[in-house]
């Protein structure tokens, strides 16, 4: 097998791990959680979206986040944005350079999310993707229920390859294929990746796969040697999915550098710093960091 010699990691605990999280974070620590993640090394950092508060009300300040966020050369701060209207909003901070879309590739997913199908979903894209790129900003893609569906069960990977190559079609520089309820396993998250690539060039593609039956780091080491080189992970593993009852938090950070580290593959990710990062939003949140890696690290220094 031949391994990438170097992953980008896309950090998303500021937004996709703090949204599922029942406490709200002031703002001023989730700034401070995202200068201790630049500080790490990491270069793209999903920081907040621009949902309807009634909805998701941990993001309802994401405006005034990216206020006080200094402009770091090579540091990106993608928001997610559903909508023209939220579109708008990230336009008028004057912060935003990249903004994150989400489709579904189950159909009952995105209607008890969403409220529509998923073709309708992929038509409102459209408008919105079209302005985005008119204002000169990136757009990601994310395709959420890659391996599993909690109200349908099994997803057909033809789906996930038709909603994949339409963001795609649409202007997504990256799609990212969501592991939403975390019920994958190794072959299957294989088998997927090797179908979608099929369809689009593997090096437009990101695996962002939740942990919930603790598989999350098989599964990617079961994807690496496809040619994938973007992995999504949230610090402490913070976070799941606020619509998907069961689903537990993403993937640590610290555990996927560990793993990375110790195969050799370069992430430019300080993990000492990163661990760091997961104890101080592991604090605010009154709660213990889901990463593995962090907490074995705490234990030798306990007793050490």
């Amino acid at each position: 097998m031949t391994y990438p010699a170097k992953l980008r990691v896309v950090e998303v605990g500021p937004r996709d791990g703090l949204q599922n999280e029942s406490a709200a974070v002031p703002v001023c620590t989730r700034a401070a959680l995202v200068g201790m993640l630049a500080a790490a090394g990491a270069k793209t950092i999903e920081v907040g979206s621009f949902v309807s508060p009634k909805w998701v009300p941990q993001m309802a300040d994401t405006a005034d986040l990216l206020a006080m966020l200094p402009a770091m050369a090579g540091v990106s701060y993608p928001v997610l944005v559903p909508n023209l209207k939220g579109l708008e909003q990230a336009l008028a901070t004057g912060k935003v350079g990249e903004i994150v879309v989400f489709g579904s590739a189950s159909e009952a997913f995105s209607r008890r999310n969403i409220n529509c199908s998923v073709d309708e979903s992929l038509e409102r894209f459209g408008p919105v993707m079209a302005k985005a790129l008119e204002h000169g900003l990136r757009v990601r893609g994310y395709v959420s229920c890659v391996l599993g569906c909690p109200y349908e069960g099994e997803v057909a990977v033809t789906a996930v390859v038709r909603v994949a190559a339409a963001l795609a079609g649409m202007g997504c520089y990256e799609v990212s294929l969501g592991d939403t309820i975390g019920v994958g396993t190794p072959l299957k998250a294989r088998r997927m990746v090797e179908a979608v690539a099929g369809a689009l060039p593997v090096d437009r593609l990101a695996l962002h796969f939740h942990d919930t039956y603790g598989q999350a780091l098989a599964n990617i080491l079961a994807c690496l040697d496809l040619g994938v080189s973007v992995i999504d992970s949230a610090v402490a593993g913070l976070g799941g999915c606020p619509f998907a009852r069961g689903a537990t938090g993403n993937v640590a950070t610290e555990d996927v550098v560990y793993m990375l580290q110790g195969m050799g593959i370069e992430t430019g990710l300080d993990l000492a710093r990163l661990c760091e990062a997961g104890a101080m939003i592991s604090t605010a949140l009154g709660q213990e960091t889901n990463s593995r890696v962090a907490r074995a690290r705490l234990s030798v220094a306990r007793t050490g």
